[in-house]
């Protein structure tokens, strides 16, 4: 077993994954799993920057990081940036900010890049799985842009589109800087024009028809799940492997739409980051299912992240090798 860190930053949230994992099989053993909402996208879909409260947010988790993964004693370490680094103008700043805190340098990956992290790191169990048909269709549905990635156990094709819960939530929800609380119907309908034309262009290079399971992941996924599931605390191994169904998701994406900020904050499952969020990431789900004709998606908690971890150990294990 080698013992890996790897980071996931992407436009809402990053993440922290400190793992024994056997390169051979993918197993992994979790020694720490965390994630902070820092909103690093902040802003991005309309300046085309990354704000400095947001890098600072940032800087501030990574700091947090670095202290875990030296507890920890982890012999790699990966740092993978998603959505709103590849966007920014001032991406260089955020690179060399992340070099100085964790002394690794973040590769900003493209979106199927992280199509194929995504669909590791939740297929890896499932494939042992006989009563789920193949193929898989992975969604990743993150803050600034959604993953499609059809496969069987390996990735078949796979596409990134720029939808994503904060920034559907940004361009149509937000107007004179406050969030539309609730959204009007008209912001609704326009919201769900863009999934849908979104939707169009993974279609160009996904056979998203061809799916037989859907697989779902990232906090607006999850989240949904913990709502269907009625639980009094977000709870890991709960969420993780549910399946909930299409009329849940209907129903989930109805109620957060039509919701007040105050309803949604007082849901058990709910992170305060993703309060105001979760309308426009549960709408983007329900478009999917809707699209491909699902009648439940499966949950997986594991996703980019143990992805990162499993490429992390396989490339130390072939350092080591040569």
């Amino acid at each position: 077993m080698t013992r890996v860190a790897g980071i996931d930053c992407g436009t809402n949230s990053i993440r922290l994954l400190v793992a024994d994992c056997d390169p051979a099989t993918g197993d992994l053993v979790e020694l720490d799993r965390r994630m902070t909402i820092v909103r690093l996208g902040q802003g991005v879909d309309k300046t085309g920057r990354l704000a400095p409260e947001a890098l600072e947010r940032t800087f501030a988790a990574c700091r947090e990081y670095a202290r875990v993964i030296e507890e920890l004693g982890a012999e790699r370490v990966r740092f993978v940036a998603t959505s709103a680094s590849r966007d920014a103008e001032n991406r260089d700043e955020f690179v060399r900010g992340v070099k100085e805190i964790l002394g690794v340098e973040p590769e900003v990956i493209t979106g199927d890049d992280e199509a194929e992290f995504s669909f590791t790191g939740a297929t890896k169990e499932l494939t042992s799985h006989e009563h789920l048909e193949r193929p898989f269709l992975v969604v990743d549905i993150g803050g600034g842009s959604t993953e499609f990635v059809v496969g069987e156990e390996h990735v078949r094709a796979a596409r990134s589109v720029n939808v994503g819960c904060v920034r559907m939530t940004e361009r149509h929800l937000v107007v004179d800087g406050v969030v539309t609380d609730p959204p009007t119907a008209e912001q609704i309908a326009a919201m769900r024009a863009d999934i849908e034309a979104a939707l169009d262009l993974a279609e160009e290079s996904v056979p998203l028809h061809e799916a037989r399971t859907l697989v779902g992941l990232a906090g607006s996924v999850t989240t949904v799940a913990g709502i269907a599931l009625g639980l009094p605390e977000y709870v890991s191994e709960r969420i993780h492997h549910s399946r909930i169904s299409y009329e849940q998701v209907r129903e989930i994406s109805g109620r957060m739409l039509t919701q007040t900020h105050a309803e949604r904050a007082a849901i058990p499952v709910m992170h305060e980051g993703r309060v105001d969020v979760i309308g426009a990431g549960a709408l983007v789900l329900l478009a999917i299912m809707e699209r491909i004709g699902a009648t439940e998606v499966v949950v997986s908690e594991h996703d980019i992240l143990d992805g990162i971890a499993i490429k992390t150990a396989e490339d130390a294990e072939a350092g080591r090798s040569r």
